[in-house]
């Protein structure tokens, strides 16, 4: 077994708090007599200074023999040799050494059987950056695969034939231009080469895994390096093919990006934690390609793009299996991401914008606006009228004026007693001309004036 110390001026550092739990973890199976190693990405994170979240373990036990050192033990993927460990509030998955058969659907092995050494398991693995192991007791990084040189040249480069790592699972060719993104690394060239090779086994990747690369990718810092990686290996016209034929699509003079750098470098502007508004931002403009025309001065116009554009990632977004929820939420940022705000808006139309929006989602649009005005790469930060547009719906929300139907001073039932009405439509329509009132004068928000308002209203209906 080949055992190298870790790379020259660079020390391990596995937080205090975890350091004595995961050593006695792993002394639980020497002392049984078992070999037992952090492996994997951990690994890899560990010695970058990334935190990390998920510690997994290889081992020579068996699964029956790991659910026998451990009161609590899930077998999650006993299978394939997969069991978790609950430690003390931790979740530590464990697999015990194994080689995979031949892959017969781009995704899975036709059969799995034990291995009897560490490196028999770390061969079959993706990257050489994903082969190392670190031994805790010795604070040493085995490395059987030339991962630690890869990471100190920053280079993604499969584990034997790029080729055969690509067509056994057709996953790892998004995963490649992910890690790039989050680690800041190159692709090699021999490796980015089989990614385009291997297209039609990446089409075999369901489109749920597809949608989970794609939110860790906009996880990362720079999501644009991964989108690129993608754009040129044709992985992107394969999963995003909406985005692919943004690219090259010159926009007016208030750009200077086509639409897809321009949505790629809006998207790395949003906020890291918060997947939903990068979300937003990579497809704000998507609608554009297909309403872009020459205006009468010459210059390139997009009309209503911003409604193409809510349709279009409508349907990229129930694709790829995202919730009800959360495309409700994407599509509510990008159809109103155009409001062309000036001091003439009454605070009547300050509120039905706010109603529009929903002001649980206003903070989420002006963070989209201005990764919006980042990404075109002429301007920063959020202009001055919207900010004033901030201050007028604080003062607003101070006041606690009335936004939504919900917020009258009034409900349905006291309409239908007041004038002996069953549940139908003439009581929504009652309560939506309340409000019509009440966010151009909040001041008469209140019981008696509304039913007399409401008695106005339901003459003219009955008429």
């Amino acid at each position: 077994m080949k055992t190298e110390t870790i790379m020259k001026n660079k020390v391990i550092n596995i937080p205090d708090k975890f350091y004595a739990l995961l050593d006695g973890f792993v002394k639980t199976f020497h002392e049984k007599g078992f070999e037992c190693y952090l492996v994997g990405g951990s690994v890899r994170d560990l010695i970058l200074g990334f935190d990390v979240y998920d510690y997994d373990f290889a081992t020579n036990a068996h699964p029956e023999e790991v659910m026998k050192l451990f009161k609590r033990v899930i077998p999650t993927g006993i299978k394939h040799g997969t069991v978790t460990v609950l430690v003390q509030g931790m979740e530590f998955e464990v697999t015990t050494y194994r080689a995979d058969g031949k892959y017969f659907d781009g995704r899975r092995p036709e059969s799995v059987y034990f291995a009897s050494t560490l490196e028999e398991d770390v061969i079959r693995r993706d990257f050489t950056i994903n082969g190392l192991a670190l031994d805790t007791c010795t604070n040493e990084i085995i490395d059987h695969v030339n991962g630690l040189a890869d990471i100190s040249a920053g280079i993604i480069k499969t584990i034997g034939n790029p080729d055969e790592r690509f067509r056994e699972d057709g996953l790892r060719t998004y995963r490649a231009c992910r890690l790039a993104s989050k680690l800041n690394f190159i692709i090699e060239e021999k490796t980015f080469d089989s990614i385009k090779l291997a297209l039609d086994v990446a089409g075999m990747v369901s489109v749920e895994r597809v949608r989970d690369e794609l939110l860790k990718l906009l996880d990362t810092e720079k999501p644009s390096v991964g989108f690129e990686y993608m754009r040129k290996s044709g992985l992107l016209n394969l999963c995003l093919p909406e985005l692919a034929q943004a690219y090259g699509v010159e926009q007016n003079r208030f750009h200077i990006y086509d639409i897809y750098y321009h949505s790629i470098y809006s998207c790395d502007a949003a906020p890291v934690d918060n997947p939903m508004v990068r979300l937003a931002a990579l497809f704000h403009d998507i609608g554009k390609v297909q309403t872009k025309k020459m205006g009468d001065d010459g210059d390139f116009t997009f009309y209503n793009h911003e409604v193409i554009g809510a349709r279009i990632v409508r349907k990229i977004m129930k694709r790829l299996k995202f919730s009800n929820v959360e495309i409700d939420q994407v599509n509510n940022l990008i159809i109103n991401h155009m409001f062309h705000y000036t001091s003439e808006w009454t605070d009547g139309a300050v509120r039905r914008f706010m109603r529009k929006v929903g002001v649980e989602n206003l903070p989420d649009l002006f963070t989209l606006r201005e990764a919006d005005r980042s990404g075109n790469g002429l301007r920063f930060g959020i202009p001055e009228p919207i900010k004033k547009l901030q201050e007028r719906i604080g003062l607003i929300l101070e006041a606690e004026n009335a936004i939504t139907v919900t917020d009258l001073d009034i409900n349905g039932n006291i309409i239908m007693d007041a004038f002996d009405l069953k549940p139908g439509q003439i009581i929504g329509q009652i309560l939506k001309e309340l409000l019509e009132l009440v966010l151009d004068n909040p001041e008469i928000n209140e019981r008696d004036i509304l039913l007399h308002k409401a008695s106005e209203i339901y003459e003219k209906l009955k008429q």
